[in-house]
């Protein structure tokens, strides 16, 4: 049976105060005992994140190349998606 091992990297980070007022919050919460379980489970939410949005974009990416050529121009379409995201 092979055992698998953890290895712990020890770092300084230095936070704006904006993330250390955050990192406070979580912890008053009561949802994490320390300052690192913040960090680990942030940057896990961070993964997944990243990972969603790649796969969304390769996603829209495929879209465009299987659709008909538009007959917008780029700028066109930015503008147009600007305007969708502001409501």
């Amino acid at each position: 049976m092979e055992v698998q091992r953890t290895v712990i990297y020890m770092i300084n980070i230095s936070f704006t105060e904006k993330q250390g007022k955050y990192i406070s919050e979580q912890l008053r919460s009561g949802n994490y005992k320390n300052a690192s379980e913040v960090v680990r489970d942030t940057l896990r939410l961070h993964e997944i994140y990243r990972h969603k949005v790649i796969e969304e974009l390769r996603s829209e990416i495929a879209k465009g190349w299987d659709d008909a050529t538009s007959s917008r121009t780029a700028t066109q379409i930015a503008s147009d998606k600007r305007k969708s995201s502001k409501g």
